[in-house]
């Protein structure tokens, strides 16, 4: 019986001793670390040769075996004599004045350890957030320091426990005040508060709105350090640093979007480093070069800046995998901070710096600008940022133009260079055209096409037109006389000169296999066969187009499936046009090139032509509209400019022979040589390959969808 009653005393002694022995131990290597500095007389040696590392090792061991004893959320001897003591603070004092050197490393790793091993909830500590903050303000500001790995290792454990309870973002945040060697008074007055979550977050936005947006700016927090360290040489560092980003931006609790716009300067300090980063892009970078650029990847930015293939492109890489990351950060992020960012890229980027330089008179200007809003354009997929860069281009504009209508100086400046005089100013924007095209937004295809063809004014009112106009010409070169002379040519000559199968009244949907096989024999008989040299050289037909074809209206039916595009022609009755048809700013310029040269205004058509919407397939694809006075279509340009062509061809001794020398040089089967007349000639070739590419286009497409 006594042996029993001893071994109950003994276990009790056991239970209760530790607690004391722990505190005992936990306050002993305290003040080991205290005493360190009374007695130590060397100041050179370093941090890490000291026994400070060891005791801080054993303090946290202490704090997180005495929490495994302790009932759940209560806090023990140990962790309350590091609250009531202040030993945070302390460190963190120690850990700004680097003394022993590399302190500050050994403390940040302390604090990362305390923060991420005990689970009893710190962060709402006044004695905890405030040393935090401090230790935040040494981070981020001194890039290339050797504590770049603790720091992000640190605003990663922070941004853990932001996750895990957003409401710890305010206290976070909370810098500035205490940086001015002020007391905040919206912070907890106690050093232990655990109640006052959203209190003190709220009182700093109530109380002081209109300080909020600057001084941020010039404080260190949580956002200042993890931008900072995006920015750092070491490809882990930053790389860890923009993930944590992602995180906190994404945050579901509107109150900490709410906060993490309010109380940080996030958005001004992003779209700065874009401005930097695009201002950082040397001016003699080819623009050519820019273009070849594949689209970025901000995770794997290091891979490709290294190559140094060309001047510059270490800058432009830096550019365009800051701009993916953004985009990402958009796209992940909470709508009140996407909106933010957004508005802040759209104000700094795309309005201050973007907009003069694309108004400037200057050709290089022009041409390195156009090129690096190409690539802007190719790099942006989240929708929120794409929106703002969309109407930034083109305007908010959706009612039809009228000639000499400029509301947005930007949209028509960029247009009329799709024909400008210089043909490397036009390519680039033709370019820029085409890549917007490609974006999935609604806005680009009715913005530069469909809001001129919604009334479907291009079409003849009344009587059927081929029925009035009585058979076709019998003489083939009195048509050719017709084609050069007749300033219509335009709605007749479709019908007339290519004797097709009578077309259905005006607002029918085609029905049937049949007329989209005249549909694609029309667009192929357009090149007369001498002027045809594709067959010459073995090449297929336009079945060679087909399976391109394929692909681009598969993805321009997968960009357009949003906008809810009706699947066939509005009927016209129901269509009542305002004024006389005007195919509008965009069409009249592309069409207006096409009679001057071919070049990469056949790729824009061609996408254009590729939209699924019903009115564009009419207008770009169906050669037998019965087009008013006045209005021209995609086909009817098209037989006058092969009008053109043919004309000046049969001026040119041995024509031919020629022509199959351009397609060869084209092809890269015999090397370039000057010869008179080069321009002409390729332009047959480009325009036979086009036609190809219309034919492939609309047999892809076959009919409208929809009922006929």
């Amino acid at each position: 019986m006594l042996s029993r009653l001893g071994a109950l005393l003994q276990q009790a002694v056991e239970t209760r001793e530790p607690s004391v022995d722990l505190l005992e131990a936990f306050t002993e290597h305290w003040k080991g670390i205290t005493g360190y500095y009374l007695e130590a007389t060397d100041e050179s040696i370093p941090a890490r040769q000291t026994d400070i590392p060891w005791r801080l090792k054993q303090m946290l061991d202490i704090l997180v075996y005495e929490e495994k004893q302790q009932p759940a959320g209560e806090a023990g001897p140990c962790l309350e004599y590091l609250l009531q003591h202040k030993v945070l603070e302390t460190l963190g004092t120690l850990g700004k004045a680097e003394y022993p050197p590399g302190m500050r490393q050994q403390v940040l790793l302390f604090f990362s350890r305390v923060l991420g091993q005990v689970q009893h909830p710190l962060l709402h500590y006044l004695n905890v957030h405030r040393p935090v903050q401090k230790l935040l303000q040494l981070s981020g500001d001194r890039l290339g320091s050797g504590t770049e790995k603790e720091e992000v290792q640190f605003a990663a454990v922070l941004c853990a426990k932001i996750k895990q309870d957003p409401t710890l973002l305010a206290y976070i945040l909370e810098g500035k005040s205490i940086l001015n060697g002020r007391r905040a008074q919206e912070l907890p007055a106690s050093p232990v508060e655990e109640g006052a979550e959203h209190p003190p977050g709220t009182g700093t936005a109530a109380g002081s709105p209109s300080a909020e947006p600057s001084p941020p700016r010039r404080d260190s927090n949580l956002i200042t350090s993890l931008m900072g360290l995006c920015k750092s040489k070491k490809s882990r560092v930053a790389l860890k640093a923009g993930e944590n980003l992602l995180l906190l931006v994404g945050l579901a609790q509107e109150a900490a979007a709410a906060c993490l716009v309010r109380s940080s300067a996030l958005c001004q300090l992003l779209t700065e480093h874009l401005c930097d980063l695009y201002s950082a892009v040397p001016a003699c970078t080819d623009p050519a070069d820019i273009l070849a650029l594949e689209r970025a990847s901000w995770r794997s930015q290091g891979d490709a800046a290294g190559d140094g293939v060309f001047p510059g492109k270490e800058s432009l890489a830096a550019f365009f995998g800051w701009l993916d990351y953004l985009d990402e950060l958009v796209m992940g992020a909470h709508p009140v901070v996407a909106d933010a960012i957004t508005e802040a890229v759209e104000e700094k980027f795309f309005q201050g710096i973007l907009q003069p330089q694309l108004l400037e008179m200057s050709e290089l200007t022009i041409l390195s600008a156009t090129a690096m809003l190409t690539g802007t354009v190719r790099q942006i997929r989240a929708p929120p940022l794409l929106h703002r860069l969309v109407l930034f281009l083109l305007g908010p504009d959706r009612h039809p133009e009228t000639p000499g209508d400029a509301p947005h100086p930007l949209r028509t400046q960029l247009i009329d260079r799709c024909n400008h005089l210089s043909d490397e100013i036009s390519l680039a924007s033709l370019r820029l055209f085409e890549e917007l095209l490609q974006k999935p937004h609604e806005h680009v295809a009715h913005s530069l096409a469909l809001r001129n063809l919604e009334a479907r004014g291009y079409l003849q009112r009344g009587p059927a037109m081929p029925d009035e106009r009585g058979p076709p010409e019998p003489d083939p070169d009195e048509d050719g006389l017709d084609l050069e002379e007749d300033p219509y040519f335009t709605d007749g000559f479709p019908d007339a000169g290519f004797g097709m199968a009578k077309k259905p009244p005006p607002g029918s949907a085609p029905s049937g296999k049949g007329q989209v096989s005249e549909v694609v024999s029309s667009f192929l008989c357009l090149v007369p066969e001498e002027a045809k040299t594709s067959s010459c050289m073995e090449e297929g037909g336009y079945d060679t187009y087909v399976h391109d074809a394929l692909g681009l209206v598969q993805a321009c039916r997968a960009s357009a499936a949003p906008c809810g595009w009706p699947p066939a022609p509005q009927p016209l009755d129901a269509c009542h046009p305002e004024a006389t048809f005007y195919e509008g700013h965009f069409l009249k310029v592309l069409f207006d090139r096409m009679t001057r040269i071919l070049d990469q205004v056949t790729s824009v058509l061609s996408r254009l032509a590729a939209f699924p919407h019903p009115h564009l397939h009419e207008y770009l694809l169906d050669p037998y509209l019965n087009l008013a006075p006045g209005c021209r279509s995609l086909f009817s340009v098209l037989v006058r400019v092969i009008g053109d062509l043919m004309q000046r061809l049969q001026r040119v001794p041995h024509f031919r022979a020629k022509l199959l020398l351009v397609r060869r040089q084209l092809m890269g089967l015999v090397p370039g040589e000057q010869m008179d007349h080069a321009m002409l000639f390729k332009g047959v070739v480009v325009l036979e390959e086009f036609c190809k590419e219309l034919a492939a286009i609309a047999l892809v497409k076959g009919p409208p969808e929809g009922p006929p």
